[in-house]
């Protein structure tokens, strides 16, 4: 199915919000203003109250004071209760109104809507409107209530159509089990004998709600304080993780359709020596959104509300512009967090034009065959590799992936999933993610046999352009010789001018910068620190040795970007870049999960 394709704004800023009634007039600036105000005081509000309630909980006098105001003739401000369930509440609508999402918008009227109503209507009666502390807690109420309402027009992102069904199941598994618990826990740590299992039922919710004096009244039951403390946070968790359902972004179902791919190869085949990445935006785990005018677009896939884009955008780049509007239109509808993973910097020039930061993560290594050669000192290593290989009887095969028979191709599509490290396939900016598909025809496969012409590895190429190759995927046999990998890019930087090659693009070095200038005379203490962390981290990641493995051919360094909104982004942004390069596997139930 082709992804839909927002209206796009000009290309010098991101689209703003306008207003969605036909032919209704254009906002004021000062209108505009006044709404993004009223927006944020509502999340303000929500943060403020998060940070009482949890005050409340930690500091005894103040938690009192607030249970003494909500008793009685006293009543406390929108979210005001000192209880674990309200600060989880406050906080976890804080982060979503600051989203901007459709839905908590709609839930905190729909909760707060009615309470102001009530509190005017017991400010009318004497025992109420006695007190002033009242009246600042309609006051603030309303407040938030205006806010609410002038500010309406600014939650526009909607969610996922499958959340009030989730969030039902949610609720009602979690409050089974947490009910249970809770009950449970209090039953055994009761220290009036003889309560009836309906009453410690009651005791349990009550306390599920506040850890204040509501639940006294359950005058056959009495827990300790730390069994109403997990009673109170088996709640919380259970109606944050219900909330979490609610809210949560659409999961960008749409993918890669046919229609979408046929126009891609189309933008690659006149435009497709631009970037070395540029194929791999043909992944059909990914989305594309266009440009207006047909001639460039951005790919990307949804991983945990990212909007996780890689490369750069396909295509002309005087149209790109208006696909980074699109693509940046598509998030903020669907409150995802938009990134770039892997943007050059002319790409990432762009993007910083339409309000993303730029953080350099690494370079990419880039062979030009007319400066390659194996002569030389700084060779010898890889020279004296490559003979030891082929005097043991290894041989390369190279070939465009359509000139290989099916049955050939079978045997080889096998022997990389039996090579693979680990169950999952990783890689997504620099992988394509499959491997023997029919519509990759023009991709070149390296196989290698040993001497008994045994299959012992091999190398895939995607295009880059008419006269460039990028490495997709790279697989051996454990039992074999070492240095098999570095024969084989040998053979291939060797050979590939009689394929029309003319530069080969392979592995990407992370943080390269930071090993080569902090192994150098003079090199900071800030510089030589961060060199040292990601030394240790790399006998886990191959950070350094990945950057060796590369160096060795020495290439041309092209550096690569990551591009984000705001730095407050970032750890989330690492989190789903981790899930969808396959560094990070969360526990599912199946493929719904």
């Amino acid at each position: 199915m082709p992804a839909r394709q927002p209206s796009p704004a000009s290309p010098q800023a991101p689209a703003q919000r306008s207003d969605p009634r036909p032919g209704a007039p254009a906002p004021s600036a000062g209108d505009a203003r006044l709404r993004k105000r009223a927006a944020a005081a509502t999340v303000w509000y929500l943060r403020l109250m998060a940070a009482l309630n949890i005050l409340a909980v930690l500091s005894l006098p103040f938690r009192e004071e607030v249970h003494e105001h909500n008793v009685g003739s006293f009543f406390t401000p929108y979210l005001a209760t000192a209880g674990l369930v309200s600060a989880f509440l406050a906080l976890f609508l804080a982060v979503v109104m600051h989203r901007r999402k459709r839905a908590a918008w709609f839930f905190n009227l729909l909760l707060a809507g009615p309470l102001l109503c009530l509190y005017a209507l017991a400010l009318t009666r004497a025992p109420y409107r006695e007190h002033v502390f009242n009246w600042l807690s309609v006051a603030l109420t309303a407040l938030f209530v205006a806010a609410l309402l002038v500010g309406r027009r600014e939650f526009d992102a909607i969610g996922d159509r499958s959340n009030p069904r989730l969030a039902l199941a949610v609720g009602a598994g979690g409050a089974l089990v947490s009910a249970t618990l809770g009950t449970l826990l209090v039953h055994e740590t009761n220290r009036i004998p003889g309560a009836a299992l309906k009453e410690e039922i009651s005791y349990t919710l009550l306390r599920g709600v506040s850890v204040g004096p509501l639940a006294d009244r359950v005058d056959t039951v009495l827990a300790p304080r730390w069994a109403d403390m997990t009673v109170n946070v088996l709640m919380a968790a259970t109606f944050l993780l219900v909330l979490y359902a609610c809210f949560r972004a659409p999961r960008g179902a749409c993918l890669l359709g046919p229609e979408d791919e046929r126009r891609l190869r189309d933008l690659l085949a006149k435009h497709g020596e631009r970037d070395s990445l540029g194929y791999f935006a043909l992944r059909r785990d990914k989305a594309a959104v266009f440009s207006p005018s047909g001639k460039a677009a951005v790919t990307y896939r949804v991983v945990g509300g990212v909007s996780l884009a890689s490369g750069d955008p396909i295509g002309d780049p005087e149209a790109w512009p208006g696909a980074i509007d699109a693509w940046l239109a598509e998030a903020r509808r669907h409150a995802w967090t938009p990134a770039v993973m892997g943007a050059s910097e002319e790409a990432g020039t762009v993007y910083s034009r339409h309000g993303l930061d730029a953080l350099e993560l690494g370079d990419e290594a880039i062979v030009e065959l007319a400066d390659f050669t194996l002569e030389g000192r700084a060779m010898r290593a890889v020279r004296q590799a490559h003979k030891r290989v082929g005097r043991a009887g290894y041989t390369v095969r190279i070939r465009r992936h359509e000139d290989i028979p099916d049955d050939e191709m079978a045997l080889l599509v096998d022997r990389a999933d039996h090579w693979r490290d680990g169950a999952t396939e990783r890689g997504f900016s620099m992988a394509l993610g499959r491997l023997g598909d029919p519509g990759d025809g023009r991709c070149v496969m390296l196989e290698c046999r040993d001497a008994d012409g045994v299959p012992r590895a091999l190398l895939s190429f995607v295009p880059w352009g008419g006269h460039g190759l990028s490495l997709d995927l790279m697989r051996r046999d454990r039992a074999c010789e070492n240095g098999l990998m570095e024969f084989m890019v040998v053979e291939l930087l060797l050979r590939a001018e009689e394929m029309g090659v003319q530069r080969v693009s392979l592995n990407f070095a992370m943080f390269r910068s930071v090993f080569e200038r902090g192994s150098r005379l003079g090199a900071g203490p800030v510089l030589r620190l961060w060199r040292s962390v990601l030394t240790f981290f790399s006998r886990w990641w191959q950070i350094e040795s990945l950057y060796r493995a590369n160096a060795k051919y020495r290439p041309l360094w092209e550096p690569r970007f990551l591009l984000f909104a705001k730095s407050s982004d970032i750890p989330r942004i690492g989190l789903a870049s981790a899930r969808a390069e396959g560094f990070l596997t969360l526990p599912g139930l199946g493929s719904r999960s």
